[in-house]
């Protein structure tokens, strides 16, 4: 007996592209014979969201919060994401730091990202480390992140990280598409 396909949407904003990639990549890694995946910018006409079974977010961080522009899309679709799965993800400073202090930050999720998570039940969240170069970072952000432990520049993903938790996602979807079929 077959399985029903299982729609995803993979919604985002980005500031400077690196949240944007991060987004694509779980759109690949979530698409699967069963799984339609729809990836789109907040900025572009976005499809209504309740006609999904899983919605992933993504935003990059800036200022320990999520982009306003973000915040205002997820709060303006409540009600569209109210009988879908959802998921988030935020990219930003924080999982990059290695410092004591930049650690026990890193674990603590800022409260402007927790409210937008509390209010939409996640069923996942995660922040994942980005772009960061140097030349295009203020003065105040270099230090800030170099006091919190923050040692290297450049290309900060972690892909496995990000492949794994897009695993999660795709078994979790899976695992909900059987048990609301049987």
């Amino acid at each position: 007996m077959g399985s029903r396909v299982r729609r995803i949407a993979v919604v985002y904003v980005t500031g400077q592209g690196t949240t944007g990639e991060i987004a694509e990549f779980i759109g690949k890694a979530l698409e699967s014979p069963n799984v339609v995946v729809e990836v789109v910018p907040t900025g572009h006409l976005v499809p209504d969201l309740s006609r999904f079974d899983t919605v992933v977010l993504g935003s990059p961080v800036y200022h320990q919060a999520l982009m306003k522009p973000f915040v205002i899309f997820v709060y303006q679709r409540l009600e569209q994401l109210a009988g879908t799965d959802v998921w988030l993800f935020s990219v930003g400073m924080a999982p990059a730091v290695t410092g004591p202090i930049g650690r026990w930050k890193a674990r603590a999720v800022p409260k402007n990202i927790a409210t937008v998570r509390d209010s939409l039940a996640v069923r996942g969240y995660r922040a994942f480390a980005g772009r960061y170069e140097r030349a295009k970072l203020p003065l105040r952000a270099q230090l800030r992140y170099l006091l919190l432990g923050g040692r290297h520049y450049g290309d900060l993903r972690d892909w496995d990280a990000i492949q794994t938790w897009a695993a999660e996602i795709a078994a979790d979807s899976a695992q909900r598409a059987e048990t609301t079929s049987v």
